[in-house]
């Protein structure tokens, strides 16, 4: 089937339906609706037998959808709609959420429904249940919805809200006076609920310490509180602790509201000019699981498998942040485990360098530099251990120098439906974290060339097929998280673990003496110099695009499909 898939941004849930349904078999093109003319020259031009919106905010032109099947995948249960729809589910402590697959009609969201399925709720942000409960549900639905399609004698049903089984509703645009935080009133589990009804976007706006600014990134904190609400208690890792009615709250980020653009920063960093005297509490090397408050690096053994886990805003990995990272794995490593897993975080494994950090930097360039040699170290260390074996624990999706950092352990084991990008072209970059070393090494250096020039998402099927991954477990965190210890521990107690080991240092030797770690390391940042400090290099120009979210003036080349089209006769 010839699927366009009409969007607003390729996101991460796009990524993933483009790649499913590439796998299967189908014929896909792309293309952004924020330009009217090339969606219908798009139209026009690859005549789709189907119209697919994972992710879009514009409307559809309606000589459009009234001559083609446009379904549209809404993030709410069966009867929701309104651009709110997470917002409000969040806000008003519903236990259970969905995606319905709706046909685009009129009515915003009031189409006939092809296919919708619940979830239960969690106690997460927006952005991180849109990311892994919400596309979990929609490429479910779009399995069921292409099987529809091809059935001829298959109807969606009306929307009627006199059904009982319809449970939702029209819900308005949540804009800032009802997101307001009353300080003098909300407990702690209010303003945590209020923050994560906005993240990541818009973020709650709030006054704090005579600024105008949003909120992003809300955490609790069991222990520290006492003070008047609004009283900034602590800081760590760039987050700020803020005194609530009953304790307090951990926020990790900011962005100042201006005339002027701004974009999303640690919250110490944008109320710097405000916390003289406020204590910074530095975490343990390895803070356990259950050590309260904030806390990016954590850390628990069992049965002779450590797991470091690093949760960093939106899987970005500024220079301190890799020079932590790297702190802690060295202390990991020196624990008495056979195995070490690298865990990344809660919704991203890991993206590599942080372009907010660097946008922020008196001098981008140079700390462009700083960052990417901070996580090459980090990934030198992967790479040289010699006395365990590593894994790679994909539970989340990862991009980039994050992509290639997986790719330094001995194995790399994905969760059903992440999504892999391991290319850097796309953001006018070179790339290091030794990808010439680890990437030919596993695919060979024709399709190592392929991933890296056509930048196009990886899904977990192409990535075990290619070599990228070793195994791929089950997507449902329970069985997830079962599979990944089962897996780790079969490596630690496997009786051929010395023998492992002998083989591992053996072909790092081999390896090293036939093209040594630091040419590779050469190599690559002698081509990253110039992108950092050439004239003729685009990345300050997309990094400064990407940083302040401007739209794209039209679809990436990379996602058309430019076969031409051999038009259909009878």
């Amino acid at each position: 089937m010839r699927v366009l898939l009409l969007v607003t941004a390729f996101n991460g849930l796009s990524q993933r339906i483009y790649g499913e349904l590439k796998a299967r078999g189908h014929t896909l093109s792309v293309v952004l609706g924020g330009n009217e003319s090339e969606v219908r020259d798009a139209v026009e031009q690859f005549e789709p037998d189907l119209i697919l919106c994972p992710f879009l905010k514009h409307r559809i032109p309606d000589d459009i959808w009234q001559q083609r099947l446009c379904i549209i995948i809404h993030p709410g249960i069966q009867g929701d709609r309104g651009p709110s729809s997470l917002d409000w589910a969040i806000i008003d402590q519903q236990t259970e959420w969905g995606v319905t697959a709706l046909q685009a009609d009129a009515e915003m969201d009031a189409g006939d429904i092809w296919a919708t399925g619940n979830f239960p709720m969690r106690d997460a942000s927006k952005a991180s249940l849109y990311r892994r409960d919400v596309t979990a549900m929609a490429s479910k639905l779009v399995q069921e919805l292409m099987t529809r399609v091809a059935d001829k004698g298959f109807s969606p049903e009306p929307l009627d809200y006199s059904d009982p089984k319809v449970k939702g509703e029209l819900k308005p645009l949540m804009k800032q006076p009802l997101r307001s935080i009353d300080w003098l009133a909300d407990d702690s589990d209010t303003i945590l609920r209020k923050i994560r009804a906005a993240d990541s976007f818009p973020g709650v706006l709030t006054e704090l310490y005579g600024e105008l600014v949003y909120l992003y990134g809300a955490h609790p904190e069991s222990t520290l509180g006492g003070a008047l609400p609004k009283t900034p208690l602590a800081t760590r890792d760039g987050a700020l602790c803020i005194a609530t009615t009953d304790g307090a709250i951990w926020v990790s980020h900011m962005k100042l509201k201006s005339d002027t653009p701004q974009f999303k920063l640690p919250a110490t960093w944008v109320m710097k000019a405000h916390l003289d005297g406020v204590p910074e509490l530095a975490p343990p090397l390895l803070p356990e699981m259950t050590t309260p408050g904030f806390q990016e690096i954590r850390y628990r053994e069992a049965d002779g498998v450590g797991y470091l886990h690093f949760d960093f805003h939106n899987g970005a990995m500024g220079t301190s942040q890799c020079r932590r990272l790297l702190h802690a794995y060295q202390a990991a490593c020196r624990q008495d485990t056979r195995v070490l897993v690298l865990m990344g975080g809660e919704d991203f494994w890991s993206n590599g360098i942080h372009l907010n950090h660097i946008e922020a930097a008196d001098n981008p360039a140079d700390e462009s530099w700083r960052n990417i040699n901070a996580i090459n170290d980090l990934v030198s260390a992967i790479l040289l251990t010699d006395d365990k074996l590593t894994v790679a624990a994909l539970g989340a999706n990862a991009g980039a120098g994050g992509a290639m950092m997986a790719l330094a352990c001995d194995q790399v084991v994905a969760r059903e439906g992440v999504v892999l990008n391991p290319h850097y072209q796309s953001m006018g970059l070179y790339g290091s974290e030794y990808w010439t070393y680890s990437l030919p090494k596993r695919v060979g250096e024709a399709t190592a060339r392929r991933l890296t020039q056509s930048c196009l998402p990886v899904g977990t099927t192409q990535a075990l097929k290619l070599g990228l991954v070793d195994k791929v477990l089950e997507e449902t965190q329970s069985h997830y998280e079962r599979q990944l210890i089962d897996y780790c521990l079969t490596l630690a107690s496997d009786h051929e673990f010395h023998r492992r080991l002998q083989a591992k240092t053996k072909t790092r030797a081999r390896d090293e003496a036939r093209h040594p770690l630091a040419e590779y390391r050469r190599h690559e940042l002698t081509k990253m110099h110039h992108c950092f400090y050439e004239p003729d290099s685009h990345y300050h120009r997309l990094r400064k695009e990407f940083v302040y979210k401007v739209c794209p003036c039209s679809t990436p080349q990379r996602l058309v499909y430019n076969k031409p089209l051999v038009k259909r006769t009878g």
